[in-house]
């Protein structure tokens, strides 16, 4: 008996060494390689269990918001939400990054965007993290009665303001939900601190077709005092403060909610220092 319990873990033994020399040579890569295909590996299981566990805590998806469009909805744009996106773009000037437009009060006509989440700033057609993100934000918006609204998105090519094909499409999904739904791209030739103008360019659904908004609906109160608190920040580096879906995956201690950077941006917008 004890002869074959040792023969047994001699084979065990023989076919684990086989498959560490088997594996690398099959795939023709090293161990270092090796290890980082099965984090990764690892991580789309996680992002997967992930989708799988918060769509059975949100239950059925939120049917389509059925209300006749507005002709003429109006879009205000708070300070807490613009200044997060112009950090955002700001802190990775050299990447394309994105995020969703959130209201705590959604109505039929004008659309008050009240908050921001940024999400990446790296693989940004990526659809497994994509969904991921738009689940989790939406399970947070349940529980703090807020809604998504809108997308942003800031290109990597400064010159270059138009939605992409990627903007396109998640911008489409969340129109689904919600009629009165924007698609905001930020213009990186106006993100200079001397520009006097709001850097955005927005697009509203119609006609099945995302076309350019009239500028006049679009309100972003206090705008000088919007665009002085966005530049203290990025002077202070109080910008690193900020942190997106990419940076919470990196490393999940990270609070992609950013309540520490909102509370900034509101002690800075609060009348007590003169600001709104």
């Amino acid at each position: 008996m004890e002869k074959r319990h040792e023969e047994g873990q001699k084979r065990r033994l023989m076919v684990s060494n086989q498959l560490q020399l088997t594996i690398p040579v099959a795939l023709n890569i090293d161990n270092h390689q090796l290890f980082a295909v099965i984090k990764d590996i690892i991580l789309i299981s996680v992002l997967l269990i992930s989708v799988i566990i918060s769509d059975c805590y949100c239950g059925p998806s939120r049917g389509p918001d059925q209300r006749k469009q507005s002709k003429m909805s109006e879009v205000e744009l708070s300070c807490l939400a613009y200044v997060k996106m112009f950090l955002h773009a700001s802190t990775f000037p050299r990447c394309s990054v994105n995020g969703l437009l959130l209201s705590s009060n959604p109505t039929e006509g004008a659309v008050c965007v009240t908050d921001c989440v940024p999400l990446l700033h790296s693989h940004l057609p990526l659809a497994l993290i994509t969904q991921l993100a738009l689940t989790q934000v939406d399970v947070w918006c349940a529980q703090t009665q807020q809604r998504i609204v809108g997308y942003y998105q800031a290109n990597a090519c400064l010159s270059d303001s138009s939605p992409t094909p990627c903007a396109l499409k998640i911008a489409d999904k969340i129109a689904e939900q919600f009629s009165n739904a924007v698609l905001l791209m930020m213009d990186g030739r106006k993100m200079s601190p001397g520009y006097r103008v709001p850097p955005i360019v927005m697009y509203e659904h119609k006609d099945s077709r995302w076309t350019l908004k009239d500028k006049h609906t679009i309100m972003l109160r206090q705008w000088e005092e919007t665009r002085s608190i966005a530049n203290q920040l990025l002077n202070s580096c109080d910008h690193a403060l900020l942190v997106d879906f990419d940076s919470h995956l990196d490393d999940i201690t990270k609070d992609w909610t950013n309540q520490k950077l909102n509370a900034k941006i509101m002690e800075l917008a609060s009348p007590a220092n003169g600001n709104m």
